[in-house]
């Protein structure tokens, strides 16, 4: 089973699609009937050539076959690829859904993959699991009892132990804030205040909106104690989340999708 999330755990492997050698007013009937403002356009054997959308067809001849009018330079997505991956292509190229191709059979589509899946994939992505393999992480590593708590807790109290964080990756936790659909971040409570273990992009985001605290999963020491991340925090210099750098370049060189030209 893979460690991360792919596209193929989300997308939907129900995919409406039309035909090339449909026509305007064919393709009309199909968006009135599944409510649909566009459609991946498939050959005979099924695979993506171009996509159609209902500004396509926007005072178009009836009959007019869709291959003239069809959208040729399409971005598909590979079935095994990370679920965050495929979230910054939609993000850097405006657009709402992705064909999954398979491209070993010449892009023969297998799913689609729209802005919903992204939303439920978040939702679902709470994962008791890993707070608690945190809290066993540091407990064998400082051999310290560790509790948790749900608390909510001030951006200004929050210090980073990461010093840089990229573009791509805070638009996304931006857009999960403003939905209210991101989970809590982590955080650990060192001698020298609150320590973010995992959720600096999270944290940053919250801070760029204006949000004044954050939902956290706290891990509580049971006697006071400095952790490594707090010693880490402060050789970087790091003393709010203000303090962390954005890398504009982001994932701009793993985002390249499956351009799809025929």
């Amino acid at each position: 089973m893979s460690a991360y999330i792919l596209v193929k755990d989300y997308m939907n492997r129900n995919v409406i699609t039309v035909n090339i050698e449909l026509t305007v007013e064919e393709v009309e009937r199909q968006m009135l009937k599944y409510d649909k403002d566009s459609f991946p356009v498939v050959n005979d054997k099924n695979q993506v050539v171009g996509m159609i959308g209902i500004s396509d067809l926007l005072f178009r001849h009836p009959n007019m076959k869709i291959g003239k009018i069809m959208s040729k330079s399409v971005i598909g997505v590979p079935p095994d690829m990370k679920i965050d991956i495929a979230a910054r292509i939609m993000f850097r190229n405006g657009i709402s859904r992705l064909p999954v191709v398979d491209p070993e059979k010449d892009n023969e589509i297998v799913g689609i993959f729209t802005h919903t899946d992204i939303i439920r994939a978040h939702i679902e992505r709470v994962t008791p699991s890993k707070v608690t393999k945190l809290i066993k992480t540091f407990e064998d590593l400082y051999t310290i009892k560790i509790n948790l708590e749900t608390k909510k807790i001030r951006l200004s109290d929050l210090i980073p132990s990461q010093k840089t964080t990229d573009i791509d990756e805070l638009k996304s936790r931006m857009y999960e804030l403003k939905k209210g659909l991101a989970e809590p971040i982590v955080v650990i409570k060192s001698r020298g205040g609150y320590i973010i273990v995992d959720g600096h992009h999270r944290a940053l985001a919250a801070h760029r909106i204006g949000f004044e605290e954050l939902d956290t999963y706290l891990l509580v020491p049971e006697r006071e104690i400095e952790f490594g991340l707090e010693r880490e925090a402060r050789k970087l210099g790091l003393k709010s989340v203000e303090d962390i750098i954005i890398d504009e370049e982001g994932y701009s060189s793993l985002i390249k999708g499956v351009i799809i030209k025929r």
